[in-house]
């Protein structure tokens, strides 16, 4: 997904920016960059964060920064901020989601006479495309709008002026972006962010989140709306479920309370036995809080996470960086496991090739009695076209479920979707037999929209419905 922050201050900024950055650091783990403008003009730094986390790779660099201004980005795909010079003058650039019709797009952009000069693995840089298509316009805010029509998929934007920060959000509201300020007694200034848990400890206090397609300008003078908001709304649910960090808040539901809340529904449903509940770290933590809660059964620590140096298993975009990672972050506390019948709540099953070949074994290794998993979500079953994540359905646990069951990749899978189907049932334990548990059960997707406590129509639901 990756992650944007943004500040305006009336004094150097470059330690903020630095930190602000950084606590989007669990929304990517491939490329990290910041941009400031100040008395000497533009400078951006950038640099790969696969090998290292992004504290140590920037800590020298913010230190030699200097501006009023500044913009960071943290991505899986782009290399980023960019510095663009353009008919509107210099302005440094970050963007972040998915162009799903970028080829289209580039071939359009390139019979007009563009060029592209950033490579990303041999393909386009998004920023740089989205770039080019602000260029397009009569300004930035006409060029915005009009990059929003173009794509297919979506991107939220930051775009950095002499006149302050433009903050973007996407044309559907799938994806984060709020605002927030700071006090005059600690410096004053704004501050725009993916993820609101970048705000608090800096010392700025959340003033809005903004809505789909709005456009403000964030500068010394105060606040600007360029563009107000548009009136359709199709926020992430997977927000909730996985993707955000658990002290965040999106349109104003806590990410935490709505995975307790999950817990809740899915002990709800459940009269499995065991002697305790557990979470797997970090993200199944909280939807196993809420399931304890529920249920009565109390939660305990069969596996601990060896936090520092090792990222989220979902977010790297190659199977050998994912597996290594899984294999290496989880502890397996063998006091707690041996002999135990315990109910595993995680927020997802995605490919499920993690949670079989490490975190399971890791269990069975260690002398669980029963493994009873509880996912936080319904089964995904169609590969997300928003943001980086999974990329095709062949990866998925449930197609390939389906594939074994039907013989065959099938396109139309209705019957797999409803919950009460014998189709859904077979599914299930196909899924339940791979992974080796003693039972499988999900959440269903009308108790995961309650939970989360938006209206159904606000929500995208496309990783599970396919619309």
């Amino acid at each position: 997904m990756g992650g944007l922050f943004g500040v305006v201050s009336r004094q150097d900024c470059s330690k903020t920016l630095f930190y602000g950055t950084d606590y989007h650091s669990h929304l990517g783990t491939e490329n990290g960059g910041m941009a400031v403008y100040g008395e000497q003009g533009f400078y951006n730094t950038i640099h790969s964060i696969s090998q290292a986390q992004f504290k140590s790779r920037f800590v020298d660099d913010y230190k030699e920064m200097q501006g009023y201004q500044g913009i960071g980005a943290i991505d899986d795909e782009s290399p980023q901020p960019l510095i663009v010079r353009s008919k509107f003058g210099t302005f440094a650039i970050a963007a972040t989601g998915l162009i799903t019709n970028k080829d289209r797009l580039t071939k359009e952009l390139m019979d007009k006479g563009s060029s592209f000069s950033e490579m990303t693995g041999g393909g386009i840089n998004t920023v740089e495309m989205v770039a080019k298509l602000i260029n397009q316009g009569d300004s930035i805010v006409d060029g915005i709008v009009k990059m929003q029509d173009a794509i297919e998929g979506s991107i939220c934007a930051l775009v950095m002026t002499a006149d302050g920060v433009y903050a973007a959000r996407d044309k559907y509201g799938r994806f984060p972006l709020s605002i927030a300020e700071r006090s005059s007694n600690q410096g004053g200034g704004f501050a725009v962010a993916t993820e609101v848990s970048a705000f608090p400890n800096l010392g700025y206090d959340l003033v809005k989140h903004l809505g789909p397609g709005e456009i403000t300008l964030l500068s010394l003078s105060g606040l600007k709306n360029l563009k107000p908001e548009s009136p359709i709304k199709n926020v992430c649910a997977f927000l909730w479920i996985y993707t955000g960090y658990p002290s965040s808040v999106y349109e104003g539901i806590p990410v935490e309370s709505a995975r307790e809340r999950c817990g809740r529904a899915i002990a709800r449903s459940d009269d499995v036995e065991a002697d305790f509940v557990a979470g797997i770290p970090d993200s199944g933590v909280g939807h196993a809080i809420g399931y304890a809660i529920e249920s009565g059964i109390p939660y305990r620590r069969p596996l601990v996470k060896y936090t520092p140096g090792y990222g989220r298993s979902y977010t790297p975009p190659s199977q050998d960086i994912r597996d290594l990672v899984a294999t290496m972050k989880l502890s397996a506390v063998r006091g707690v496991i041996n002999g135990s019948r315990m109910v595993i709540c995680d927020d997802s099953i995605v490919r499920g090739t993690q949670l079989k070949n490490y975190t399971i074994k890791k269990l069975m290794d260690n002398g669980a009695r029963e493994i009873h998993i509880r996912p936080a979500c319904p089964p995904l079953m169609f590969p997300c076209i928003f943001a980086s994540s999974t990329r095709s359905k062949s990866e998925l646990a449930c197609r390939r479920a389906i594939r074994a069951i039907e013989g065959t990749d099938i396109e139309n899978v209705e019957a797999y979707l409803d919950h009460r189907s014998e189709k859904y049932r077979n599914m299930i334990e196909w899924i339940r037999r791979d992974l080796n548990v003693t039972s499988l059960r999900y959440l269903k997707i009308e108790d995961m929209i309650e939970a989360i406590g938006l209206p159904e129509e606000q929500l995208c639901l496309h990783c599970w419905r396919g619309r």
